[in-house]
C-alpha cells in the first residue's frame, strides 16, 4: 500500500538488526509513526520539540490568575481499558457505549458507565483489513475507515453488543464500482501509469464525518481526496480530486454544510456546495501552520475552528462576521504542548487536545478571547492519538453553569484507553 510521507523534516531512522528486542520494538513503533503522516519523530532524530511554534501568531493562553481563581477543577483517571494488542487509533461514542479501533484491524466495544468499565479480551465486535483509522456511528450502522483504502459498514446489535457484528457493505460497493467501469469519464489518474474510477480511495482513509441530518458520510484520505457517500444505499456521490498537495489527515463539517480539510501540506481548505451546484468548490484556504495539520475541531455553532499541527500549536480561527463571506481568520494560538498536536475534541465550551508529548490538555475560553488551560492529564506511556468526550451523566449530579462534570476518553500508541473524569466548579 502506498503511504504518503510526512513533510521533509521527518526522517526515518534505519533499523539495526543487531539491537536487542526492546530496541527493535521501539524502532518498529518509530517506523509506523513515520508512515502515519502525523509527523511523529523518534527522540534521537529531529525531535518534535525542535519544530517552530509559530512565533508570529499571538498566544491566547491567559497569563493572569484572575480567571483561573474563579474556577476550581478536579480530575483523575478512573479507568485504564486494556484489550487492544496494538496502537489505538480511533474512538467513537454512541449511546451507552464507546467504540475503539486499532492498528491490529480490530474494533472493540466498551460500556461507558464508570461503574462497569473493565478490561476485556472478549469485547472485539469487528475485524477489518488494515488499521482502523476512524469510526462514526449512525443509528444501527457503524462506519469504519481503514488503512486498506476501504470503508466498512457494520450492523450494530444493541441487544447483544458484544456479539460479532455483521459487515453490511464495503465501500465502494460492487454495484458502485460496476456502474463506473464502462465510461472513460469516470476514470482519474491515481499513479503515473495507473487510472481507476473516482469512487475508489487509493490510500489510507484517515477521517470520517457525518452530515447534520445523517444522510451523508464524508471520507478523507492520504490520497489527497475527500469523498461523499449516501448512508442509505452507500453510493459515492462526489469526489474532490487533488483537494490538497499532500495527505489529508483531518476533516470536520459545520451544521451549514461547510467542509474543512486539514493536510500534511500545512493547509486547511474550506469547501462549500452552493444551492444548485453539483459539487463542492474551494472557497478559502487557511495558511498559518508551518508543518503538517493533524487535527481539526469545530465549535458547536461553527463560529470557531481549532487546528492542531506538528508545530505544537493549536491555532484558533474565528469567523469574520464583518465580511459577507464569513471566512475564518486567525485569532491566536493555544500553547502548552511540547510536541505535535495529534487530536482535538470539543464539548460545549471546552477544547480537549491530545499530543505526542503523551498528555491531554483541557482549554476553556474566557473573556476577550483569552483561554485558560484548566488541566493536564498525564499517565499515558505513548503519544495520545485519539480523543472523545461527553458530559458526565453518571455522576448523580445535574450539570449546571456553576458545576459541570465530563468524561474524557483518550486512546494512545501505548495500546491503552484511559477514561478521565473532570469536574469544574465556578467559585
Amino acid at each position: 500500500m502506498g503511504f504518503l510521507r510526512c513533510p521533509l523534516s521527518c526522517h526515518k531512522e534505519k533499523e539495526s538488526q543487531s539491537r536487542a528486542q526492546a530496541q527493535a520494538q521501539a524502532q518498529a513503533q518509530a517506523h509506523h509513526l513515520h508512515s502515519d503522516s502525523s509527523c511523529l519523530h523518534s527522540e534521537s532524530s529531529n525531535s518534535l520539540a525542535s519544530q517552530p511554534s509559530l512565533p508570529s501568531v499571538p498566544s491566547l493562553t491567559s497569563q493572569s490568575r484572575r480567571h483561573e481563581q474563579a474556577i476550581t477543577t478536579h480530575h483523575h483517571c478512573i479507568s485504564t481499558l486494556k484489550g487492544h494488542s496494538s496502537y489505538v487509533f480511533s474512538l467513537a461514542l454512541a449511546g451507552k457505549f464507546l467504540y475503539s479501533g486499532s492498528s491490529d484491524k480490530e474494533i472493540r466495544i466498551w460500556s461507558r458507565d464508570p461503574s462497569r468499565l473493565e478490561t476485556s479480551n472478549d469485547n472485539g465486535v469487528a475485524l477489518g483489513n488494515g488499521a482502523v483509522k476512524s469510526l462514526v456511528v449512525l443509528g444501527d450502522k457503524l462506519f469504519s475507515a481503514h488503512q486498506d483504502q476501504k470503508i466498512r459498514v457494520w450492523k450494530v446489535d444493541n441487544d447483544s453488543p458484544h456479539q460479532k457484528y455483521k459487515c453490511m457493505a464495503t465501500l465502494p460497493t460492487l454495484s458502485d464500482r460496476a456502474l463506473k467501469l464502462f465510461s472513460a469519464s469516470n476514470y482519474v489518474q491515481v499513479r503515473r501509469h495507473k487510472k481507476c474510477t473516482w469512487v475508489h480511495h487509493v490510500d489510507t482513509i484517515s477521517a470520517l464525518a457525518l452530515s447534520e441530518d445523517g444522510s451523508l458520510l464524508y471520507s478523507a484520505s492520504w490520497d489527497r481526496t475527500f469523498k461523499i457517500w449516501k448512508t442509505t444505499d452507500f453510493r459515492c456521490l462526489e469526489s474532490a480530486e487533488k483537494a490538497h498537495d499532500d495527505a489529508i489527515n483531518a476533516l470536520v463539517l459545520s451544521t451549514d454544510g461547510i467542509v474543512y480539510t486539514g493536510s500534511a501540506d500545512r493547509k486547511i481548505k474550506v469547501w462549500k456546495k452552493h444551492e444548485g451546484e453539483k459539487k463542492h468548490r474551494l472557497v478559502a484556504t487557511l495558511e498559518k501552520h508551518k508543518s503538517a495539520v493533524n487535527a481539526l475541531a469545530l465549535s458547536p455553532d461553527g463560529s470557531v475552528l481549532y487546528s492542531g499541527a506538528c508545530d505544537r500549536s493549536i491555532i484558533v480561527w474565528e469567523k469574520d462576521t464583518s465580511s459577507s463571506g464569513g471566512h475564518m481568520v486567525v485569532a491566536g494560538a493555544l500553547r502548552g504542548h511540547t510536541k505535535a498536536i495529534l487530536c482535538l475534541a470539543i464539548v460545549s465550551d471546552l477544547v480537549f487536545s491530545g499530543s505526542a508529548d503523551k498528555t491531554v490538555r483541557i482549554w476553556k475560553k474566557g473573556l476577550q478571547r483569552s483561554y485558560s488551560c484548566l488541566a493536564v492529564f498525564e499517565g499515558h506511556r505513548g503519544p495520545v492519538k485519539c480523543l472523545t468526550a461527553a458530559v458526565d451523566n453518571y455522576n448523580g449530579r445535574s450539570n449546571s453553569d456553576d458545576d459541570a462534570a465530563y468524561l474524557i476518553y483518550s486512546g494512545s500508541l501505548d495500546c491503552e484507553i484511559k477514561v478521565w473524569q473532570l469536574r469544574i466548579q465556578c467559585v
